[in-house]
């Protein structure tokens, strides 16, 4: 019951199904329609709310991404640590398992991230979501307004629909506001239709104030390459805490989430870089575990103290962002075996063990 309630939630949505018909037939078309701007008035209308609606559907319909099954343990991996006891032992079975994976945050107590429910090592930023119960790449938060799990596959998606919802609503509310001005001067027929003008700038105003106060927030995220949960809790590294682990400088934040093209920016296609399993850091200090650089290149590690790339992350052939060779030294190189498979891409803190 509770899904079926939660999908009609998102599928039939009063609000913009009442909008649409306030706006396009009673103001555009009806009795208190403007005499001169009517026809730009519904092309302009119509453009942001197909895209509202485009980049609303991509959010919710899109599936999460969810580990590719290098992560999984196997079946006698399984049974070692159901054996063991948590401790050492344990940690060392995980260890071995993982030793070819390109993970690089802990736990709290510096342990490898395992998810007990799905029995996987978690890459980095992937979190268990209790509502999905499954482990979700680069998980931002789980939203009820769109039934889904809001992470690598679906960002960009969400980061649009609020984009176009706040577009949506200043576009309603300034073209509305001349006859909200009439409705308390008595400039407006005395027509039902002055109601639906009056309540509909009420509403437009008042969504553009949360909506743009929520859009402002993701875009600090995205131009920090945080999530909502790495801000709430910085992500643990070897090394240790590190709040800003993954930032690469603005300009590669932003191609991380909307990809190298451009012209796909504003569209809901799916553009990201990576394979939401591995990502570029920015480590602050040098990992210990990682392998030095040889004495013959010290002056090169030098150079590159002020770049905005550290030491190579694996998995280099998987992500856009490292293709420029001036980033990088191939003495920092820490190759990673296997190959990653791409699965089908309330703030919910995973219980790390």
């Amino acid at each position: 019951c509770g899904r079926v309630l939660y999908w009609i939630r998102c599928l039939h949505r009063p609000p913009a199904g009442w909008s649409y018909y306030a706006y396009a037939i009673q103001l555009c078309v009806g009795e208190c329609a403007p005499p001169t701007r009517p026809v730009l008035c519904l092309i302009a209308y119509h453009l942001l709310f197909a895209m509202f609606v485009w980049s609303y559907w991509k959010t919710i319909f899109t599936l999460p991404m969810n580990p590719s099954k290098e992560f999984h343990l196997s079946y006698a991996e399984k049974e070692l640590l159901e054996k063991e006891p948590r401790g050492e032992a344990h940690q060392e079975i995980l260890r071995r398992a993982g030793k070819d994976l390109p993970i690089y945050t802990r736990t709290m107590s510096g342990a490898i991230r395992y998810c007990d429910r799905c029995q996987l090592i978690k890459p980095d930023r992937c979190h268990h979501c209790s509502v999905c119960d499954k482990c979700i790449l680069k998980m931002d938060h789980h939203c009820p307004w769109v039934n889904n799990c809001v992470g690598f596959s679906n960002y960009k998606f969400f980061l649009l629909f609020l984009a176009y919802s706040l577009l949506y609503c200043v576009f309603i509310a300034a073209t509305d506001l001349q006859y909200f001005i009439k409705f308390w001067t008595n400039g407006l027929p005395d027509t039902q239709a002055k109601f639906h003008i009056m309540f509909l700038f009420f509403a437009a105003a008042m969504f553009s104030v949360s909506l743009s106060s929520l859009f402002g927030y993701h875009c600090w995220l995205v131009s920090k390459n945080k999530s909502t949960l790495e801000a709430f809790r910085s992500p643990i590294f070897r090394h240790g805490t590190d709040k800003n682990g993954f930032s690469l400088g603005f300009s590669k934040n932003m191609r991380q989430v909307f990809g190298d093209e451009k012209k796909y920016w504003l569209l809901p296609i799916f553009s990201s870089l990576g394979d939401g399993c591995s990502f570029p850091t920015c480590l602050v200090n040098q990992d210990p575990e990682q392998p030095s650089t040889p004495a013959g290149l010290n002056s090169t590690a030098k150079n590159l103290e002020n770049h905005p790339f550290p030491a190579k992350p694996l998995r280099e052939s998987q992500s856009h962002l490292l293709t420029d060779s001036q980033s990088w030294t191939d003495s920092c190189t820490h190759p990673a075996k296997g190959k990653v498979g791409m699965s089908n891409p309330a703030l919910t803190m995973e219980n790390e063990t």
